[in-house]
């Protein structure tokens, strides 16, 4: 096998450079609304909330995109049309903002706890938000992508005080160009893959923050967007996760694009394939009950 995903973290925190550019913060919306989620020293961070125009105040199923930018920077903007199009199609959609690197000195490691706090918070709230809690997804690309992978597998990195009683786990996971293979893996040519992923940058031994080694049953159904291309995240390493999943007697549906490399699915790219990679996420909801087929 390549041994392209040595380089993963390196790659990540390059490629970061290049999207941070397209990608204004701190984010506004027209139409969505800012709630405050944590608070961390003077660091207050939001959730931008969608919500659907249809007027269902009771019961909806929910998403939490999380952006992309190797851990580093980054900005919610980056999923703003995945949530617009969810909110038109009866879901609750969020694109939630966290400490990055650039911006607040921290490691992965805060950038998980944030995570579940995030999903925590819009569990925590349902009520108010007229949200299912029983129906919420989680989604990212690349780094966001880890963040939503995770939350759902990861027992660690809780933010202390929070209320553990409620779940930090997502129902369901959409995942494009994820980060899931952070250390050595079984039946993978990743020899000097620790030495490559350091446990200073990442904030805690790589094989801890890895949600393909903490893959169990009852992890959520879910659907992985990956170039086949892509030399950042290499798509073996989503395979990999798949496998795994699969063996647990999970859901997962990995969808491999020829020729594509990574972040070839964000909206406004040159030939992005925003369009498909949106029907098959949509598709994919549907066949979870969430919302209806679109006629």
């Amino acid at each position: 096998m390549n041994c392209a995903p040595l380089r993963l973290a390196g790659l990540l925190f390059i490629f970061a450079a290049r999207l941070s550019a397209a990608q204004p913060y701190p984010p506004h919306f027209d139409g969505a609304r800012a709630e405050i989620y944590k608070t961390v020293g003077d660091v207050k961070l939001s959730l931008h909330v969608f919500e659907p125009a249809d007027g269902a105040r009771t019961n909806r199923p929910a998403i939490v995109f999380f952006f992309g930018g190797g851990w580093t920077n980054g900005s919610p903007v980056q999923f703003e049309q995945h949530c617009r199009h969810l909110a038109s199609r009866g879901m609750v959609a969020i694109t939630a903002d966290y400490r990055v690197s650039s911006r607040h000195q921290v490691k992965p490691t805060a950038c998980v706890a944030d995570a579940k706090s995030a999903l925590r918070w819009v569990r925590a709230n349902a009520t108010r938000l007229a949200i299912d809690p029983q129906r919420i997804a989680a989604g990212g690309g690349s780094a966001g992508g880890h963040l939503a992978a995770a939350i759902a597998t990861l027992p660690d990195f809780d933010e202390p005080g929070e209320d553990r009683s409620v779940s930090a786990k997502p129902n369901a996971l959409v995942l494009f160009n994820p980060a899931l293979v952070l250390a050595p893996l079984e039946g993978m040519d990743l020899k000097e893959f620790g030495d490559r992923v350091p446990e200073e940058r990442m904030g805690a031994a790589p094989r801890r923050l890895s949600p393909a080694h903490h893959v169990t049953r009852g992890t959520p159904p879910t659907i992985i967007f990956h170039g086949r291309a892509d030399t950042t995240v290499p798509f073996a390493t989503a395979e990999a996760f798949t496998r795994l999943m699969v063996a647990a007697g999970n859901r997962c549906d990995l969808v491999g694009y020829d020729g594509e490399q990574h972040g070839f699915f964000n909206y406004g790219r040159p030939k992005s394939r925003y369009p498909d990679t949106l029907a098959a996420m949509d598709q994919f909801l549907v066949s979870l009950g969430w919302i209806k087929a679109q006629r």
